[in-house]
């Protein structure tokens, strides 16, 4: 990798703890930088080996406060902004969060990349920009039709990153990939949710009839897709990442009970979500033309999935609780408060 120096907003979330956990992997050179509020989506059991083997430098601070985006973007060549309120039911009941963060926080990291004459930043957003597929794919030119306030907010902030492109010529590019699973995915999410349920010897409820579909990608195959498109996309464009093989979420369910060996009998249908977008279908032909393609297909990633949550229940109980506030409380409160842990 080209960079010397990244900041990875959000990096203790699940899709951003991913990308971290490659990048140390893959390129031990690279100088990485994690900012993040630790909200009920930050957990910083995610990164704790590589915080603790200094790898990776940590910094609890939020987007939405400039002081600390500017502390945290000092030195750093390209920031990829993972950051954002993501959980489609929490937007519905309270949108103000997800409009101060999606929208706001981006505008303090775009006003400080373009201070800071940052070499790359990249918008990591979503498929959900463009609202309810009717039968066909979008592509990058489609137009944005929100469906709910998460999505909408997710577009501002896409927008406002247009927006610094065109009037500062900001350098930087934005990706909006289909939806992500795999390990360190928080357990309100439909598939973590669905597995430990599972193993729980829970009910799995379904919105609606159940045939909702998703492309679903694997986590790391769309971490690696957001490297290639910062290493090799063009400024001021977005980027769709996808499969391109979308799936009914009954069959993800029945899949995840198959594989925790549980009957299908679990399932219980519940009524629909308020603004339930039914199907998002991509156009990622673009991001395949800078050499990137899925590594994984969907049936061994989600048995590999199943098997980490299998082996991680420690992880996810304690998410699941809340209790992981008080590991991270009683494993980094005295290096915090010594400031080793930065």
């Amino acid at each position: 990798m080209p960079f010397r120096s990244i900041l990875v907003t959000g990096g203790a979330g699940f899709i951003g703890s991913n990308f971290v956990r490659m990048v140390a992997r893959e390129h031990p050179k690279t100088v990485i930088t994690v900012l993040d509020a630790l909200t009920y989506a930050g957990n910083l059991e995610n990164i704790a080996d590589l915080v603790d083997s200094g790898s990776v430098r940590f910094i609890k601070g939020d987007i939405r406060e400039p002081a600390a985006v500017r502390v945290a973007m000092d030195n750093a060549e390209v920031v990829f902004n993972f950051a954002a309120e993501t959980h489609v039911d929490r937007s519905i009941e309270e949108a103000a969060s997800f409009i101060e963060t999606d929208i706001q926080g981006t505008y303090n990291l775009l006003n400080f990349a373009r201070e800071l004459k940052v070499k790359r930043y990249v918008q990591i957003s979503t498929d959900e920009v463009y609202g309810s597929s009717a039968g066909k794919d979008f592509d990058e030119t489609s137009p944005l039709r929100p469906g709910n306030p998460y999505s909408a907010s997710k577009c501002g902030g896409d927008l406002m990153c247009l927006a610094f492109a065109n009037t500062y010529r900001l350098p930087l590019v934005i990706t909006r990939s289909s939806n992500n699973f795999g390990p360190y995915q928080h357990v309100e999410k439909f598939i973590p949710l669905f597995i430990t349920n599972a193993m729980e010897g829970k009910d799995l409820p379904l919105y609606g009839d159940g045939l909702h579909e998703r492309d679903w990608i694997f986590v790391e195959d769309n971490c690696r897709a957001i490297l290639a498109v910062a290493e090799k996309g063009n400024d001021g464009e977005v980027y769709n990442i996808a499969v391109g093989k979308s799936q009914p979420n009954l069959r993800v369910a029945e899949l995840i009970l198959k594989h925790v060996g549980k009957t299908n009998s679990r399932i219980v249908f519940i009524e629909d979500r308020k603004g339930h977008d039914r199907a998002y279908r991509l156009a990622a032909e673009k991001v395949r033309v800078l050499g990137w393609a899925p590594r994984t297909e969907f049936a061994p990633a989600m048995e590999e999935t199943v098997r980490w949550y299998v082996d991680n229940r420690g992880w996810w109980e304690r998410v699941k609780s809340g209790a992981f506030r008080e590991y991270y409380e009683k494993q980094y409160k005295d290096k915090l408060a010594k400031g080793k842990t930065k």
